[in-house]
C-alpha cells in the first residue's frame, strides 16, 4: 500500500492516544475510525520516541504479523513502557515527547556471493537493513544512514548492535532490506518523508 501525509497524521495520533490511555489520561477521539480499510491491512511498523532531541524509546520490526493499527499500538506501548534501555515514560513527559512512526515495506532477502557483493546492493539513504545470524537479529532503519553514511560502516555497526563483531562475515549470514514511509512530530506540525511504495 501507499500511504498519504494524512495517513501519517492518523498514525501519529493513534500512537500518542495509545500511550495516553496507558497512562490513564483522557484520549481524544481518533482522527478516523480504526475500521478504515488501510488500517486493517497487515503491515510492520517502528515507533521512535525522543525527548529534548534524545532517544527515549523505540520498538518495532518486520515482518508484518498483524493489522497496521494493532502493530502501531503495540510498538507505541513497547517503545514507551518496555524498552529495556529506559524507564517507562511518565505522564509529565508525554506532552514533551516527539513521536516518529515508520511503516516498513516487505523484506527483500539479498542474494550474494561475498560481502562486497552484498554491500553493493544496498542503497544508502533508502534501504533499511536487517541482519540475521543464528540467534543474532537486528535492524537499522534508513534514518541511520545519517549516522553511518558508508555502507561498510553501516552494516558493521548493525552487526555490532546485534551482538556480532563489526568485521564478522559468514556464508550463512542473512541480509534483508526494506524501505519506509516516515512521519514525525516536529513541535506543532508533522514532517513526512516520501519513500518507495510500502
Amino acid at each position: 500500500m501507499q500511504l498519504s501525509a494524512e495517513a501519517g497524521r492518523v498514525l501519529l495520533a493513534e500512537a500518542r492516544a495509545a500511550m495516553a490511555a496507558q497512562l490513564g489520561q483522557p484520549v481524544l477521539p481518533a482522527v478516523v475510525a480504526t475500521a478504515a480499510a488501510w488500517l486493517r491491512q497487515p503491515a510492520a511498523t517502528h515507533v521512535t520516541l525522543t525527548l529534548e532531541g534524545k532517544l527515549r524509546g523505540a520498538a518495532g520490526a518486520p515482518p508484518a504479523r498483524q493489522a497496521l493499527c494493532e502493530d502501531l499500538r503495540s510498538n507505541a506501548l513497547a517503545a514507551a513502557f518496555h524498552d529495556p534501555r529506559f524507564k517507562a515514560i511518565t505522564s509529565n513527559e508525554l506532552d514533551a515527547l516527539r513521536i516518529e512512526v515508520s511503516v516498513l515495506s516487505p523484506l527483500e532477502t539479498l542474494q550474494w556471493e561475498d560481502e562486497a557483493g552484498a554491500l553493493a546492493q544496498l542503497r544508502p539513504g533508502i534501504d533499511g537493513v536487517m541482519v540475521e545470524y543464528g540467534h543474532h537479529r537486528n535492524l537499522f532503519l534508513p534514518q541511520m544512514w545519517r549516522e553511518f553514511p558508508d555502507t561498510a560502516l553501516f552494516v558493521g555497526n548493525l552487526k555490532y548492535k546485534g551482538g556480532l563483531p563489526p568485521d564478522f562475515w559468514d556464508a550463512t549470514l542473512t541480509l534483508r532490506r526494506f524501505t519506509t514511509a516516515v512521519w514525525r512530530e516536529e513541535h506543532d506540525h508533522i514532517q513526512h518523508n516520501e519513500a518507495p511504495h510500502v
